[in-house]
């Protein structure tokens, strides 16, 4: 796989964050409002050769956000290989449907903080922040 530049992702990121979706923007807005202790998500991230919807680096949790054109089989493919290299490199992803958000946005955050923190029952705990 060729890598790209850290410049040219840099670039990509900003640009994504300048045009993000109306669901990028009630995800983002609600995950900054959350009360979790040391586990901030950034938003269009770079990793590596990819840029990522949501990235939680203390928590090594990844959030993409999903619209109807990641049923298209050369999306869905394109998906599978970005998650795949990601795992691969210690990341975890979890994955929405836009729809998830407009429908029930609670039930999102309550998957967030399960993975962030084990439970939805469990108190959170300051996060370790780990550059990547």
């Amino acid at each position: 796989m060729q890598m790209v530049s850290t410049s040219i992702r840099r670039a990509a990121a900003k640009k994504l964050r300048a045009n993000t979706t109306p669901h990028e923007r009630i995800l983002w807005r609600a995950l900054k409002e959350l009360p979790m202790d040391g586990s901030h998500f950034r938003r269009q991230a770079p990793i590596g050769p990819y840029v990522v919807d949501f990235f939680c680096p203390a928590g090594r949790l990844i959030i993409e956000l999903d619209g109807g054109h990641h049923n298209e089989d050369d999306t869905a493919e394109r998906d599978r290989t970005r998650q795949q290299w990601l795992e691969n490199e210690g990341y975890r992803v979890i994955r929405f449907w836009n729809s998830e958000i407009t429908a029930d946005l609670t039930a999102v955050l309550e998957r967030n903080y399960v993975e962030l923190y084990g439970s939805r029952e469990a108190v959170t705990a300051p996060l370790k922040h780990r550059r990547t």
